[in-house]
């Protein structure tokens, strides 16, 4: 019986992307620069800093002045612009009222996280959460992910874990979890399963709950 969910936060929970892709647009034309906006997005879904990194060397420019306009435009774009996707909320009430926890793990830093969840009124559903400001290693690597199942006392046969990019899904199954992908991204690892949306995890969880 899954009691239990981790989850990534950008493109998992909340739908984010849109957000870093205009940011980053708007960091290009900063210096005289521009790209198609999927090309921006598929570079951002690898992670923030490869697209950093993508950018600065297609248009020969300094890496840490990319990240800096990029950081400067991401803090002004309101919460508001960021929501959770639809089902979220639905799938976190029923894992509290179940008695369950949901936890994160995130390679975003608390702040950031925190207003998320605040403007969202989600925090009430969350028990706890490591962030990028604790220092652990990145996903893939499973540290974080281990950390978490032992500071909650939870066991991986009760918990699995949902990211919507590779390196959540090779982090959450060497923690000896089950790992679910959400959405339509092409995946070179094998997840435990993939679902489009989040009613489909919804109705996964009350069959296997019940049966």
């Amino acid at each position: 019986m899954i009691r239990n969910i981790i989850w990534d936060v950008d493109g998992t929970l909340f739908d984010t992307y849109p957000s870093f892709s205009k940011s980053f647009q708007l960091t290009l034309k900063e210096f005289g620069c521009d790209a198609p906006l999927d090309w921006i997005t598929k570079q951002a879904l690898v992670s923030i800093d490869f697209c950093v990194k993508a950018l600065a060397e297609r248009f020969n420019l300094d890496e840490d002045a990319v990240g800096e306009k990029f950081s400067l435009y991401y803090s002004s774009t309101p919460a508001l612009d960021q929501p959770p996707f639809e089902g979220v909320i639905e799938i976190c009430k029923s894992i509290t009222e179940c008695g369950g926890k949901n936890l994160i793990v995130t390679h975003r830093r608390e702040g950031g996280l925190i207003e998320l969840l605040n403007t969202f009124n989600l925090r009430q559903f969350f028990s706890g959460w490591t962030t990028g400001d604790e220092g652990y290693k990145r996903k893939p690597d499973p540290e974080a992910f281990l950390i978490t199942l032992a500071t909650h006392a939870i066991t991986p046969n009760e918990t699995l874990t949902i990211g919507d990019r590779d390196i959540d899904i090779l982090a959450g199954q060497a923690a000896g979890l089950k790992a679910f992908l959400i959405g339509d991204s092409i995946s070179t690892c094998q997840p435990d399963y993939i679902f489009n949306n989040f009613s489909q995890l919804h109705d996964w969880l009350k069959n296997q709950n019940t049966s």
